[in-house]
């Protein structure tokens, strides 16, 4: 499914709206680009479900390649006049979500806020190794922790601050129905953002299991665990004291 013309993808994305943490995945998605260039004179990327460009703009910035996929026609038509002078970015409307999983090599692929809304996240992962040439990187971000590994203070203090968020936009009651949908593990197929966001029906995003998954076809495989909400006072009290919540991964070294 993919999201209508003039959806905000900033309002309830802490990782756009956010200085800090926008840097965090800028640095490591520029990070696995540089490494590559800096070893051959080039990088070609994938970037899956790529929104409007937040981070295809950054990648680009630096000289690479890239090849952008989007399940959500407005957004790849946005992309495409966004880039439309940029011949080095390319825009695939990828309405079944498999077009990152087919084509020619590439060096790096990038996935922002993507997996919590795939089902079979450890399977989409594994479809996009083949592409990725030696001493190629994989690069997540921005999905939640695995649920049964976190406490029930985790649960709490991040609760809390997304209701505090939702008061703010004066949408509590909309808050209060999608966290009953949370608790019993369900659904509501007629909600646009329940039918994207799967994990909260089983239980967030098993980081071990993609570890495990890309482990064999890495030299190296590192998680980046920290806090992530939606309202800005609280992203920053949350930083200093607040308890992991979110992770992204990279992996490097293709073999």
């Amino acid at each position: 499914m993919g999201f209508g013309e003039g959806f905000d993808y900033t309002a309830g994305s802490p990782h756009l709206r956010h200085r800090a943490l926008r840097a965090k995945v800028v640095a490591a998605c520029q990070a696995a680009v540089r490494d590559v260039l800096d070893r051959d004179g080039r990088c070609r990327v994938l970037e899956v479900g790529a929104g409007h460009g937040t981070f295809t703009e950054h990648v680009a910035a630096l000289g690479a390649e890239v090849w952008v996929t989007e399940m959500s026609p407005a957004s790849a038509d946005f992309l495409a006049r966004r880039f439309v002078h940029n011949d080095r970015v390319h825009v695939v409307h990828d309405p079944d979500g498999t077009a990152g999983a087919r084509g020619p090599e590439v060096d790096v692929v990038l996935a922002v806020s993507v997996l919590h809304h795939i089902p079979d996240y450890v399977g989409a992962v594994e479809a996009l190794l083949p592409r990725i040439a030696p001493g190629g990187a994989f690069v997540s971000y921005q999905d939640p922790l695995w649920y049964p590994r976190r406490s029930r203070l985790s649960f709490a203090v991040d609760r809390g601050a997304y209701f505090a968020w939702r008061v703010t936009r004066g949408d509590l009651l909309r808050g209060v129905a999608s966290l009953g949908r949370r608790l019993r593990h369900a659904h509501d197929p007629e909600n646009p953002s329940d039918m994207v966001e799967y994990h909260v029906v089983r239980q967030g995003v098993d980081e071990q299991a993609l570890v495990a998954a890309l482990a064999p076809h890495f030299a190296s495989v590192e998680v980046d665990r920290y806090w992530s909400t939606q309202a800005g006072w609280l992203q920053s009290a949350g930083e200093r004291i607040g308890p992991r919540t979110t992770f992204g991964i990279t992996a490097t070294g293709r073999v």
